[in-house]
């Protein structure tokens, strides 16, 4: 089955439990993670989570199918999750659907992969979106509107009253991440004592509380240092990064967003038009902050779509290294993000 952003939750809730496989791929990881996490929701009893990486089933086909079945062995509830690029776990899927299709995989537990740097005509895809027990789709960056709407409904389910500013200034620090605007409800929920049955308005002074104190205690000073080419400001922005022990894959993922929205505006650069005739549209149309223009602008000007295209692939393999890599993360990150702003630099 094929789906989009938009009602993948409703085919899956209309599949009545014949759901096994779920296939959530596109540049936005961030949305595609929240889908898995919807998903598994759905199910009856979840129950522990087994993680793959894309690497692990590319070198063991056969492995994803064996971990499947495996819990039916001991009767314990158990969901696979698999993070990966590309097509890199195309063929122990196909092992895992030829298993289900020869009656063999009696039992096995369903299976999420999150697919950074594929898209919904990839070989996977194709694979899956003809069957039945299979969910394909895909995930582009949201735009600010569509986020703060789901700000204002993660609100409502939290029992926080916040007005429309408050739920778009949240979207904003969170860098329109669904995961993150989600952490912050969950505290401050918990920071007023909110429920359903006892809900609580929200002011800027409880969210000042509960969150940064600015917006440059977020990503995007970094995000605009490296994709600016500002190689004077990078190290004190590095100095940053680890002052204030900022994430080094929230981080990651914050530069992966807003190098999503550069392709995007290439692909709306007309020919004959101009960057700042784009942006001034754009910004008309609200999907560009006024805030954000001129380093867009900058940004625009250093990365065109051969070398958005190159750059989307690096950080793919930066993301994977960070994931494998935890307690050197802020160092690889600061390596790679040095070379991709020496790189900027030298692009006018």
């Amino acid at each position: 089955m094929k789906a989009t952003s938009k009602d993948y939750l409703q085919i899956a809730q209309r599949s009545g439990g014949a759901l096994r496989i779920a296939f959530l791929c596109g540049p936005d990881e961030a949305g595609a993670s929240a889908a898995a996490a919807k998903l598994v929701s759905l199910l009856p009893a979840a129950g522990e989570r087994v993680e793959f990486g894309g690497g692990d089933l590319r070198a063991d086909p056969v492995r994803l199918g064996d971990e499947a079945r495996s819990g039916s062995l001991f009767g314990s509830n158990r969901h696979i999750l698999v993070r990966c690029s590309g097509d890199e776990a195309h063929d122990a899927l196909a092992n895992f659907t030829a298993l289900i299709d020869g009656g063999e995989a009696g039992g096995a537990c369903p299976v999420f992969v999150i697919a950074t740097n594929a898209t919904d005509k990839s070989r996977t895809a194709k694979l899956l979106a003809v069957r039945t027990d299979a969910l394909v789709a895909m995930f582009y960056p949201p735009e600010l509107r569509t986020v703060t709407a789901e700000v204002a409904r993660m609100a409502a389910a939290a029992g926080v009253k916040l007005s429309g500013e408050l739920a778009e200034r949240i979207a904003r620090a969170a860098g329109l991440d669904m995961r993150l605007c989600q952490s912050e409800m969950d505290k401050l929920a918990l920071y007023l004592d909110a429920s359903p049955l006892a809900p609580r308005l929200v002011d800027s002074a409880a969210l000042d509380a509960i969150g940064a104190r600015t917006e440059e205690d977020g990503f995007m000073p970094l995000v605009n240092a490296v994709l600016g080419g500002e190689t004077a400001q990078l190290p004190a922005e590095l100095r940053r990064l680890e002052e204030l022990e900022l994430n080094p894959v929230g981080v990651l993922l914050a530069i992966e967003r807003r190098v999503a929205q550069l392709a995007q505006l290439t692909a709306r650069i007309a020919t004959g038009t101009r960057i700042g005739e784009l942006l001034e549209a754009e910004q008309r149309a609200r999907r560009v902050f006024w805030r954000d223009r001129a380093d867009l602008e900058r940004q625009l000007q250093r990365w065109d779509p051969p070398r958005l295209e190159r750059l989307v692939t690096r950080l793919a393999a930066l993301h994977r290294t960070l994931l494998a890599n935890n307690q050197a993360a802020r160092i690889l990150l600061a390596q790679d993000l040095a070379e991709i702003t020496r790189f900027a630099a030298g692009r006018r």
